[in-house]
């Protein structure tokens, strides 16, 4: 449909006028020319004819005008301050006339696009109210689960039921482990929320990533060694990959995808972390020779305390928060993190940062 503008409206108007008025001007004049009260001189219509032309003229012209004016501007927004009304009350099914002014159709269309960002929001806004929810019961869960155990050897302990050395060792030990696993999981949710803000790590120092890599290797040479882990840093060269960012944080992620290997690698497993340029990019890539990641569960991984079947036990499948966490740091450098199983059986996740010239 061919929309005029406001302007091309009110210049027409004057020109239907005029045509109109000709058009009635000329009925008046046929009209009277075989008239047999008024008899004309040379075929022109009487002072009466004349006003007659004028005031028919005008009717249509009024009518005419009116009629669009009705249809295409009036409507249009009357529709408009009633949907606004509408969205204001929660309804946002508003449906508004279409009109062939351009300014009413492209006010008409930008009132669309704005109920439509509206609804987006509020199913965003719903989306996120039901992660909140769940954030909330899983974060109770896990913190209940050994909060549950912490007390009931508390308690024991209180009680005397660990009559001998050997038990007030073992319900020591164990008070100590769950101990350990809140202080893990608070820690979790405090990096957790910390990486919700990437501007507090883009704008870092010049870092070796290959160096911050093989000191978390070292890092956590005892716990691998303890389970007969083979941890490899490959290529062995000592070629820098130079990014910006913050230390700290990078090097809680590269922990974490450490941490994510070991613990999924069998005993006696093998370890094998690269960082090397390609291109623009540093790429690090963590490999483990484990059962990898199950099918249903790959596209979750990333998901905060998610927890594949297969790793539910909080021994070895964590608070769920550490690939989140990893992902997030890398994507506040500018990068990203992301998972994969290898043909050959395996877990791999690979990220990469934006790589800084020498």
């Amino acid at each position: 449909m061919r929309r005029l503008r406001i302007r091309s409206f009110l210049v027409l108007a004057p020109a239907t006028v005029l045509t109109l008025s000709w058009a009635a001007y000329v009925a008046v004049a046929i009209a009277e020319s075989g008239s047999a009260g008024i008899r004309l001189g040379e075929g022109r219509p009487s002072h009466a004819g004349l006003w007659i032309a004028a005031l028919a003229g005008a009717l249509m012209t009024a009518a005419l005008l009116g009629y669009g004016l009705r249809r295409w501007v009036v409507r249009p927004l009357e529709a408009m301050g009633r949907g606004a009304r509408e969205i204001a009350g929660g309804d946002l099914d508003v449906v508004l006339p279409a009109s062939r002014i351009r300014e009413i159709s492209d006010v008409r269309d930008g009132f669309e696009a704005m109920v439509a960002g509206l609804r987006q929001s509020v199913a965003d806004r719903e989306a996120l109210e039901e992660e909140r929810r769940f954030f909330i019961g899983a974060i109770a869960h896990d913190l209940r689960t050994p909060l549950f155990a912490l007390r009931g050897y508390l308690e024991g302990l209180e009680q005397g039921i660990a009559a001998t050395p050997e038990q007030t060792r073992r319900y020591a030990a164990v008070c100590r482990e769950k101990a350990s696993q809140l202080d893990r999981l608070v820690s979790d949710l405090f990096a957790y929320a910390k990486s919700e803000y990437p501007e507090t790590v883009r704008a870092g120092e010049v870092l070796d990533l290959k160096a911050e890599l093989r000191g978390a290797v070292e890092g956590m040479r005892g716990s691998a060694e303890a389970k007969g882990l083979s941890v490899v840093v490959e290529p062995p060269d000592a070629a820098p990959c130079l990014i910006r960012g913050d230390a700290h944080q990078l090097a809680r992620a590269i922990g974490n995808l450490l941490d994510n290997a070991a613990r999924h690698a069998p005993r006696q497993g093998l370890v094998v972390v690269r960082c090397k340029p390609e291109g623009e990019r540093i790429v690090l890539i963590v490999r483990d020779n484990g059962a990898g990641f199950a099918p249903a569960d790959l596209p979750r991984i990333f998901e905060p305390l998610y927890r594949g079947e297969s790793s539910r036990s909080r021994d070895t499948g964590g608070a769920g928060l550490g690939l989140a966490i990893a992902r997030r740091i890398f994507r506040a450098h500018g990068g990203d993190l992301t998972a994969a199983n290898r043909p050959e059986g395996g877990a791999e996740l690979s990220g990469w940062i934006p790589r800084v010239r020498d």
